[in-house]
């Protein structure tokens, strides 16, 4: 095992075989995730991205069974901001210190291209990075948001297991998935992805499939979270995903994709107290805090046990700031592009 963590250090290669034995072994956890958090320090450094997250609407066409967001859930309040509340949270986020923002919703056709592009213009007027994560769209509409000004889009893959993705997904399409994953990469965004690691009857083979896919498509952002039951959800009884085995997915993904940007989750900080924290000591090194103010916090209700839902946006500013700092890390002030100089 430690001759495969050297070799993914040294060599930012593995098998699937390879990654699987080191899904299956607990025994060397610690060599791993100090591996990975040296090559996250030889590659991007000691500085960490914030990235202020505006939760813009919970309203969602799809019915994903693991998402408390889903159509059918009917055990939720939903919420829709106008455009001119969005930017106006964008604009208190840069007062903040924030030089990225995230706006990310439910898939909500209300959000049509005319609107969207308003929003993405007027933003991008604030001097900032933009992401955006509003699911799946056309190859028009993707260019659509480009060509306003949209640096960046996350969009989970979830998982590569096409039976499993469409067994989770009622109605979507894996194919459909992996088209506009290639449309973004054309249009030339900074492609994000990811995937929920504890999936009912998923297994170590599929995630390290989903790590080998993420280096096959030389993605720029990858987030990996543990996959947590919502009670309003289809898979209410379902056990869920394992801090450990999310970290150690975030790691080896780490170790075979160096240079690219890699947040501490919000739901690792759901199932540890130091979840975030931890997870930048093991590879990751960008944290994106909530700037959504008053009840959307706790309307955007992905999952049970979401963090920091009572907090304000400048008390998470400042707390993450803090918690950074004391783990001898500092606070990036750049835009927190993808640095690929020194891969």
């Amino acid at each position: 095992m430690l001759e495969l963590i050297k070799k993914a250090e040294e060599l930012h290669q593995l098998t699937k075989d390879e990654i699987v034995s080191l899904l299956n072994s607990n025994e060397y956890d610690k060599e791993l995730f100090e591996a990975a958090d040296r090559v996250r320090k030889k590659y991007v450094g000691d500085e960490v991205h914030l990235r202020g997250l505006i939760e813009f609407t919970n309203i969602c066409k799809r019915n994903c069974l693991y998402c408390g967001l889903r159509a059918q859930n009917s055990n939720i309040k939903r919420y829709r901001l106008q455009p001119e509340e969005i930017v106006d949270l964008a604009k208190k986020a840069v007062g903040y210190g924030y030089k990225t923002l995230v706006l990310q919703g439910g898939e909500d056709d209300y959000y049509n291209v005319e609107r969207m592009t308003y929003i993405i213009k007027e933003i991008k007027k604030l001097n900032v990075a933009m992401t955006l994560s509003l699911g799946e769209k056309t190859t028009e509409e993707y260019k659509a948001y480009k060509e306003a000004g949209a640096d960046r889009y996350l969009l989970r893959i979830e998982t590569t297991d096409k039976k499993l993705y469409e067994d989770m997904d009622p109605g979507m399409s894996h194919e459909e998935r992996m088209r506009c994953l290639e449309d973004l990469k054309a249009l030339d965004f900074e492609v994000g992805t990811g995937c929920l690691v504890g999936l009912p009857n998923q297994t170590m083979e599929s995630l390290a499939e989903d790590i080998l896919f993420f280096k096959s498509i030389n993605a720029d952002m990858i987030g990996i979270g543990p996959f947590i039951p919502n009670e309003d959800t289809p898979l209410k009884d379902e056990k869920g995903g394992d801090f450990t085995v999310s970290l150690k997915v975030m790691a080896i993904t780490r170790l075979l994709l160096p240079d690219i940007n890699i947040p501490a989750t919000t739901a690792m900080e759901s199932l540890n107290k130091q979840g975030r924290i931890i997870a930048l000591q093991s590879g990751a090194n960008v944290v994106m805090p909530n700037v959504t103010e008053g009840e959307y916090r706790k309307l955007y209700a992905l999952y049970p046990g979401k963090i920091c839902v009572n907090d304000t946006p400048g008390h998470c500013r400042n707390c993450i700031t803090g918690k950074i700092n004391a783990i001898g890390r500092r606070v990036s002030d750049q835009y927190g592009y993808r640095n690929k100089n020194k891969n």
